[in-house]
């Protein structure tokens, strides 16, 4: 006869539940408990049918992640790459699969996710950005379905969510800049219909105004999370007569066109302008010269998102708001400026 989970769990002196929950890697049980019930399972040579768990639980075991529009940018952006890296590490941990669904439009992100929730195909849902008005939040919200946001909302506070501070980010990178000299600082901003890109330019502009310098329209510039908004930029901003002596780029790979730009057009930097922008990503020391950048927690952000999202459809939690920390970091980029 076959081995059951009663054989299982008679073998190691626990509950029958309890064998169900190692099966399940649930987060509550202890390894000692966990090592002990795979050692009974291994010695009995008992192997769980999870087809026949998740029918009769009616659970595919499996995370469902929007993906940003245009879906271009997962490829070229190596923040999504380590996003989803944090997310998988997590999943895989207790047992999810991920299951990945983007839209050229809204109303395709709408229609794609329909089909996720009432085909029973994933458990819960990540958003990987936050709009202004997000109509997908707001579809997720009256389908009472489980969902993260990796960023906030405008529109619902209480949903599980995991973010920057990117208000306080913004503030502390200008009041960085302010500490060393420069008055003049230019913003390079990613989508205006984005969370993430409100609040950066918010940041920005309050720690100007408290500082009681000067904000230029000219000397913000908005574009896409791609290397060439970056590029672009450059064309602009640098033909201003009265231009910035240092720029805040909201994304690192955007920040590598803004070099790329700058040495076309004969400028070096630091001692031209200096640079500085977000999110850290590994190959920011390899630039010429090293990029300053703020450390966001890409990873861990990525990994609490999951985490958040399983406790979730395991045990209802659903409102938390979980802030990740940010740290500035120096290389070479930057420069003191000395102005009368």
């Amino acid at each position: 006869m076959p081995v059951t989970i009663k054989d299982v769990a008679k073998e190691a002196g626990v509950s029958p539940s309890t064998v169900s929950r190692v099966i399940s890697n649930h987060p509550r049980i202890s390894p000692q408990t966990t090592a002990k019930v795979k050692k009974i399972m291994d010695e009995l040579g008992y192997h769980p049918n999870m087809l026949a768990k998740s029918l009769v639980m009616q659970k595919s075991k499996t995370l469902g992640i929007i993906l940003p529009r245009p879906a271009e940018e997962l490829f070229v952006n190596l923040f999504f790459s380590e996003f989803i890296r944090g997310i998988v590490a997590q999943a895989s941990r207790i047992g999810y699969d991920l299951l990945m669904t983007s839209g050229v439009t809204q109303m395709d992100e709408a229609d794609a996710i329909t089909k996720l929730v009432k085909g029973k195909k994933v458990d819960g849902i990540i958003i990987l950005t936050s709009r202004k008005k997000d109509p997908v939040i707001k579809l997720l919200q009256e389908m009472k379905f489980p969902f993260v946001v990796i960023g906030r909302s405008d529109e619902f506070e209480n949903i599980l969510s995991v973010d920057n501070d990117n208000i306080k980010a913004a503030t502390d990178v200008t009041n960085y800049l302010i500490s060393i000299g420069h008055k003049r600082i230019g913003f390079v901003s990613g989508p205006a219909h984005l969370i993430v890109s409100q609040d950066r330019l918010t940041g920005y502009t309050e720690a100007l105004k408290a500082a009681q310098l000067e904000t230029k329209p000219e000397w913000i510039v908005e574009g896409e999370f791609l290397q060439e908004s970056g590029y672009l930029a450059m064309s602009s901003i640098m033909s201003l007569e009265n231009r910035p002596s240092a720029l805040i780029v909201t994304d690192d790979l955007v920040a590598y066109g803004v070099l790329r730009g700058l040495t076309e057009l004969g400028y070096k930097v630091p001692e031209d302008i200096s640079i500085i922008s977000f999110n850290n990503i590994t190959i920011s020391e390899l630039t010429n010269p090293p990029l300053n950048s703020v450390e966001i927690g890409i990873y861990q952000m990525g990994y609490t998102a999951s985490q958040l999202l399983i406790r979730s459809i395991e045990d209802g939690v659903d409102s938390k708001r979980e802030l990740i920390p940010h740290r500035i970091i120096t290389r070479q980029s930057c420069a003191p400026l000395l102005e009368k």
